[in-house]
């Protein structure tokens, strides 16, 4: 603490990333990014905006990527709005929508939420997940201040389908309130977030029919533009003015040229994100029963990453904790994220890398557990 900070300072909490080394070279399994480099397409579309143009300042209106989005989701620009990275979007709506009534997201969810309600001061609380994780719809249709659940939720993995997202959307409508879903990681639901045979899936196309629905999303997972920063936001048109009006109160310029650029053409390559996250999914099922075999519990994931706790019973009586495995891990240069919380301190969330990535990860957990058994 120090003498010279505001009394905001001195309460929060700040959100702590995961590790990002910089002293040798990891297998980074630890912060949910893409392994597969971005789009060639967007590539370009950077190299093309290097120019004497960066003089100038940004478009604060992000047209760009505001029509990108729009025309991929086949909605107006007017329904979208483009920010740095899709937590400044979350931060911007946690001030523009929820207020002095409690807002409502689950007790194990993305820790971002709890640091945007402390730095707004808004009240909250938080239903509990079921014991396998999931997430209850009831919880969320009661009146509040309103209700931003990620789909799928992190760390657990687990989504919530169309219709159960919709139900929640229409009974939040009649208090009058917003729901916010964060769908960072719905590319990768149904092996492309498509909802095809589960009913889970993109939510943007049902935004007309809910005008309190506000649906965020990100290019650092699905689209492997993490280093860029860049997100969009899509809503009715009163939900993206709002947005609108924290943003100019707080920074007109919140992206960069090269950015818009970037971003712009990723939205629209989305053939080329298609093959690469289909991959992911493929390594992600395939991981997932690997893990079991070994005696792992893997929660049934739809995001890009697993959420794993080691065996509980070893043969010679001796568990391996998720702690220890976090350890073995890291000596042997791959980093995972453990959360040393009540409820998941026994489980790790494994980012899904590629093949060989994850080969290398499945041998040293077979190692680990096979010792620890002998």
């Amino acid at each position: 603490m120090s003498r010279y900070w505001s009394n905001l300072a001195q309460r929060l909490s700040p959100y702590v990333p995961g590790e990002q080394p910089k002293d040798r070279k990891f297998i980074k399994l630890n912060t949910n990014e893409n392994p597969y480099p971005p789009s060639p397409k967007a590539l370009d579309a950077i190299q093309k905006a290097v120019n004497g143009d960066l003089r100038l300042y940004p478009d604060p209106s992000c047209t760009l990527l505001r029509e990108a989005a729009a025309k991929r989701w086949g909605i107006k620009p007017e329904q979208v709005f483009a920010g740095n990275g899709s937590d400044e979007i979350l931060a911007f709506a946690f001030a523009a929508f929820f207020d002095r009534t409690p807002v409502l997201f689950p007790d194990i969810t993305y820790s971002f939420y709890p640091v945007y309600a402390e730095l707004w001061d808004i009240p909250y609380e938080t239903p509990l997940l079921n014991k396998d994780f999931s997430i209850n719809p009831d919880d969320y249709k009661r009146n509040s201040g309103g209700v931003i659940i990620p789909n799928p939720n992190a760390p657990t993995g687990r989504a919530l389908s169309i219709d159960a997202l919709r139900e929640i959307a229409g009974a939040q409508e009649k208090n009058k309130r917003v729901l916010v879903v964060d769908e960072a990681y719905i590319a990768f639901a149904d092996e492309g977030g498509t909802g095809a045979g589960t009913g889970f899936g993109a939510l943007i196309p049902y935004i007309n029919d809910h005008p309190n629905l506000l649906v965020i999303r990100t290019l650092s997972k699905d689209a492997a533009f993490a280093g860029l920063r860049a997100g969009y936001a899509a809503g009715s048109e009163e939900l993206i003015e709002g947005l609108v009006r924290v943003k100019d109160s707080f920074n007109s310029y919140t992206m960069g040229s090269l950015a818009l650029a970037a971003s712009s053409a990723a939205v629209l390559d989305v053939s080329y994100y298609e093959n690469i996250n289909r991959r992911i999914c493929l390594t992600r099922n395939r991981v997932t029963e690997e893990l079991r075999s070994l005696g792992f519990d893997v929660v049934p994931s739809q995001a890009n990453f697993v959420f794993a706790s080691p065996p509980e019973k070893a043969h010679n009586g001796i568990a391996m904790t998720a702690a220890a495995l976090f350890g073995i891990l890291r000596e042997q240069g791959i980093l995972v994220r453990h959360f040393k919380k009540p409820r998941i301190d026994r489980y790790l969330r494994i980012s899904i890398g590629t093949d060989e990535e994850m080969d290398a990860f499945l041998s040293v957990c077979k190692k680990a557990i096979t010792e620890n058994n002998a």
